[in-house]
């Protein structure tokens, strides 16, 4: 049994088949198929149904497959625990919303490198669910994510600043009160899929009110470009760190009472590059208090 055939296993617990599997860990299909009859005889258990079209995980092998993830992270951190550099020379798999790739990531990334050169970057955008998801597996480190309702167990999450919600408009419109333009033009809607979404629809619900959804997006630039365009309205987070060249769109606060996200790093609780993480979130935080000055 090696760390290689541990790898593959997961991959294919994550991906769900052999030939996506194979993708992750860089091999052909059948030479995941051929690893997996070795892990098999070497443990001498059975790891798939292969009744079925798909091979599917035993309930042993998902057993197993919890006791990899926790072998394959210390192996990966076996280098890093003992020098007590907490991982600061090694590679770190940072998952982030695409509301952050134009301002926040970006800068706090340039600052962590500047302090940190050993250290390798790898960042995944995404939503904050299947983030989470990517954390709690190990397949990320961490990752910056809007703070939901219910939080996964094991995951440890570190407030870093609230972001209110406000409405988007052409510069052109000419109304500024944001209930008339939401109950008059096009609503260009926030992937609803998203916590971000999520907070978004429950306010105009609790506004008792009904708009012309005319697209659905989870891109903020294409949601912005699309204001601009006059193609309709939009609420967004109003960013604590502003893109380094924004679209020009018109902004309206939604009021006292308008939807706030919380912005904040997740982990594991054993994760063991905390360390890193460490001083990732305090770099993090001088970036946005940085541009609330």
């Amino acid at each position: 049994m090696t760390i290689r055939l541990l790898r593959t296993l997961i991959a294919i617990a994550d991906t769900r088949t052999f030939t996506a599997a194979a993708g992750v860990v860089h091999v052909t299909h059948a030479a995941v198929s051929q690893q997996m009859q070795t892990l098999e005889a070497d443990l001498g258990v059975a790891l798939f149904n292969r009744s079925t079209r798909t091979p599917e995980l035993t309930p042993v092998a998902h057993q197993i497959v919890a006791k990899a993830r926790k072998l394959v992270a210390d192996y990966d951190n076996l280098v890093p625990s003992v020098l007590g550099d907490g991982g600061l020379n090694g590679l770190v798999t940072l998952g982030v919303l695409r509301t952050t790739l134009t301002g926040l990531t970006p800068q706090a990334m340039a600052i962590l490198k500047t302090n940190f050169p050993d250290v390798g970057l790898r960042i995944r955008p995404g939503l904050t669910g299947t983030l989470l998801a990517d954390v709690a597996r190990g397949d990320l480190d961490a990752a910056i994510v809007t703070k939901p309702h219910l939080m996964p167990d094991g995951i440890q999450f570190r407030d870093l600043t609230e972001e209110p919600m406000e409405l988007i408009a052409a510069m052109e419109e000419q109304g500024d009160d944001p209930i008339a333009l939401l109950k008059t033009r096009p609503f260009i809607r926030f992937n609803r899929n998203a916590v971000v979404g999520t907070l978004i629809d429950n306010w105009i619900l609790s506004k008792g009110l009904r708009v012309t959804e005319t697209m659905e997006l989870d891109s903020p630039e294409a949601i912005s470009s699309m204001v601009r365009a006059n193609l309709g309205v939009s609420i967004v987070p109003s960013l604590a760190v502003k893109p380094l060249e924004s679209v020009p769109v018109k902004r309206l606060a939604l009021g006292p009472d308008a939807p706030t996200r919380i912005l904040g790093l997740a982990y594991r609780k054993d994760q063991l590059k905390i360390r890193l993480l460490d001083e990732l979130f305090a770099i993090l935080e001088r970036v946005v208090e940085k541009a609330g000055s």
